[in-house]
């Protein structure tokens, strides 16, 4: 059996901004262009090892969620001989009974309004490092920063890790 987290972040044309150093007297620029158009990066981590799993998707829903599970499962090898838990938050899209799960997955809800909880919630700084003060002139363009990021946390596993397991979180269960 493993122990996993799962959550879901919406990044999009409208800047991540971030404060910066600069000299004194200088004013920080960032270029900005709102607009209000989506992506929303699905994040599967296991953070007894700083294993994780992401998936880039138009928006979230039901079909969607249950399509990621899908994904994460064959990924993962959950199935008959596997079992993997799967904490969540409670999203109406998570908590919907027409969720499909698929064998040897299970999903652990956690308490409503509690994010200390949930450490994917802890995954979203590391994401956001490398669009953070950028504008994109396209949703294709972000996406392609944001796989690049995906592989490169993928590839650093320590680093989530310090990131995402609290001293509760059960080494046995992983």
């Amino acid at each position: 059996m493993e122990a996993w987290a799962q959550d879901e972040h919406r990044l999009g044309l409208k800047p991540v901004l971030r404060r910066i150093w600069t000299r004194r007297g200088e004013r920080p620029l960032a270029p900005v262009h709102h607009r209000y158009e989506w992506l929303y990066v699905y994040g599967f981590v296991r953070p007894a090892t700083g294993e994780s799993f992401w998936l880039i998707l138009p928006r979230v829903n039901k079909g969607l969620f249950s399509a990621a599970l899908r994904e994460f499962a064959w990924w993962v090898g959950a199935g008959e001989h596997k079992r993997v838990v799967l904490a969540v938050d409670q999203a109406g899209w998570h908590t919907s009974g027409d969720v499909a799960l698929p064998e040897g997955l299970h999903l652990l809800e956690l308490p409503t309004y509690s994010p200390e909880l949930q450490p994917a919630e802890r995954l979203w700084p590391l994401l956001d490092e490398p669009v953070a003060n950028r504008r994109f002139e396209d949703l294709d363009e972000l996406e392609g920063v944001l796989v690049e990021r995906c592989l490169a946390l993928a590839e650093r596993p320590e680093t989530v890790r310090s990131h995402t397991r609290f001293h509760w979180w059960e080494e046995a269960a992983s």
